[in-house]
């Protein structure tokens, strides 16, 4: 069960372009259908509805589809300091 930071954490990741599913899975042990359900449930419908077809077939959420070149998962100043 993740709590209320970590949703909202999972949720800015899934919104960003260049970190994968798997980058997610990694950290919080959510798999891309968890991920969408998540969404799904935390998002107003028409949000979740835009993020699904932005998602749709891109290369960059997922490992497989994206260059070799890439060997990170993340931007380096994708996370936030405190």
């Amino acid at each position: 069960m993740l709590n209320e930071s970590d949703k909202s954490r999972v949720i800015e990741m899934a919104w960003e372009d260049r970190t994968p599913f798997e980058a997610i899975e990694h950290l919080y042990g959510l798999d891309e259908k968890a991920v969408i359900a998540l969404m799904r449930n935390e998002l107003k419908e028409s949000s979740f509805c835009l993020w699904r077809k932005r998602m749709s077939g891109r290369k960059t959420k997922h490992q497989a589809l994206r260059s070799p070149d890439i060997i990170r998962g993340y931007c380096k100043t994708q996370y936030k300091h405190r």
